[in-house]
């Protein structure tokens, strides 16, 4: 075990990993039933129902640079990031509850403002505290191995996360007669919860002496901060090409559980079992893809796992012939996958962003951090677009209510489709950057030897 590792104590750890508690179900139950909300018990239409979401993060994804820029510059003045993470820890939890407290009888097209309103302020304070969230690990160690531990308990915790949300979240829902009632209390479950974590995680920034070299700057400024990090470092684009590839497949998923659930196994419960089926691998091999990196590196980890996740995506395709209880083999699969998916890159970020100091100078992890969190946040509304789309083509009925409808066939082949063959295309197609990404161990030892010599 190295010097730099010992430092990372098991509080820092965990402290960090718990804000996956946070990030986990934010980014979990909004994808996994907010389109379904809309679509079976408000009534907006599937194709609008995708754009109210896909606007709310499109949003993210413009704020998500600048936040990074003024990350950056609170950890020049005030030596660190915590402010703005619990700003985002505190105010996440109120705008969780009011997306999901429409009231009974408004019509379609109110229903739909008042959910892309409040999910608009919700997905804001989740970049506030997500953008400085990402960029500490950078800052926290300079080793290689430490780095991959550090994200490899995040991705524990997240993973068991997604499985308390993914699964607990529908039950909740499901124990009130009054749909409105039931996604109500679970707002107001998740978003205590969700708040919690994010503001446990917050006092992980430690707080240091201000460098004071982060001048006032424009808004333009900001943002040309964080596109000049992506236009000059040919990992990071790498890195980040093939990260939101993998979010719209995961994005496109997600959002298409509940309704393979419903229209194909028939069960809307089964959305439970196949989070059962996709988490609990994931929690057990996340540790196991940490010995992976360290015996064959990062990238190469990367890869091995993205080709297993997309093999076990595209065998899904056979629910359009025999739907049954076979498919949570390879959602198990792809489980065990995942956890590499999502470890392996978030432990490469800091490398990049430490490769990158060495070159240009340090102080700018916050900028990394908004496009990057930019770029997942685009992959994974896209991957929810992506779906809406394939309804509305393929004809999907939408319900209000207690309403009951009949699928076309067409329809059914639409959510398969969706829920295999195209999350696994996309994942494939992201090989294609990761094979390119150029920095091994030997650089990133190289960088931190350099480092430890200039201080």
């Amino acid at each position: 075990m190295t010097a730099p590792e010992r430092s990372l104590s098991r509080g820092v750890v965990t402290r960090y990993a718990i804000g996956s508690i946070g990030t986990g179900g934010f980014a979990t139950l909004p994808g996994l039933v907010l389109v379904y909300y809309l679509t079976d018990t408000l009534g907006v239409a599937a194709l609008v129902a995708g754009l109210v979401v896909t606007a709310a993060k499109v949003w993210d994804v413009v704020i998500d640079p600048w936040i990074g820029e003024r990350s950056d510059r609170a950890l020049a003045r005030t030596g660190t990031r915590r402010t703005w993470m619990i700003v985002g820890a505190v105010a996440l939890p109120v705008g969780f509850v009011l997306t999901f407290a429409v009231p009974a009888g408004l019509d379609p097209a109110a229903s739909g403002t008042w959910v892309f309103v409040a999910f608009l302020a919700t997905a804001t304070a989740f970049s506030v505290f997500q953008v400085p969230y990402i960029a500490l690990p950078a800052e926290l160690t300079s080793d290689y191995d430490a780095r991959t531990r550090l994200l490899t308990w995040r991705v524990v915790v997240l993973t068991v996360a997604i499985l308390l949300f993914g699964a607990g979240g529908p039950e909740v829902r499901a124990a009130f007669a009054d749909e409105h009632v039931g996604y109500l209390v679970m707002a107001v479950v998740a978003g205590v919860v969700i708040g919690a974590g994010m503001l446990v995680a917050s006092f992980t920034a430690a707080r240091g002496a201000p460098s004071g070299r982060h001048e006032p700057r424009s808004l333009r400024a900001g943002y040309a901060e964080g596109f000049g990090a992506l236009r000059r470092s040919r990992p990071f684009r790498d890195l980040l090409a093939a990260f939101v590839l993998q979010g719209l497949a995961t994005g496109v998923m997600l959002a298409g559980a509940q309704f393979v659930a419903t229209w194909v196994l028939h069960d809307e419960s089964a959305v439970t079992f196949l989070f059962i089926a996709l988490i609990a691998p994931a929690v057990l091999c996340a540790p196991v893809w940490q010995q992976v990196a360290r015996r064959v590196g990062k990238e190469r980890g990367f890869a091995i796992a993205s080709i297993l996740f997309a093999v076990a995506a595209a065998s899904l395709v056979g629910m359009l012939w025999a739907p049954g209880a076979w498919v949570y083999a390879p959602v198990a699969l792809a489980g065990a996958a995942y956890a590499g998916m999502q470890s392996l890159p978030m432990a490469m970020l800091p490398d990049v962003i430490s490769h990158d100091a060495r070159q240009h100078g340090e102080g700018r992890a916050g900028s990394f951090g908004g496009i990057w969190t930019a770029g997942e946040t685009a992959g994974m509304a896209l991957g929810a677009t992506l779906l809406t789309i394939a309804l509305a083509v393929t004809g999907y009925v939408e319900s209000a209510g207690s309403t009951v409808v009949e699928q076309p066939a067409a329809a059914v082949v639409g959510i398969v489709v969706s829920f295999s063959l195209l999350p696994a295309a996309l994942v494939l197609l992201s090989l294609v950057p990761i094979g390119r990404y150029p920095l091994r161990r030997h650089d990133i030892q190289a960088d931190a030897a350099l480092r430890a010599v200039a201080l």
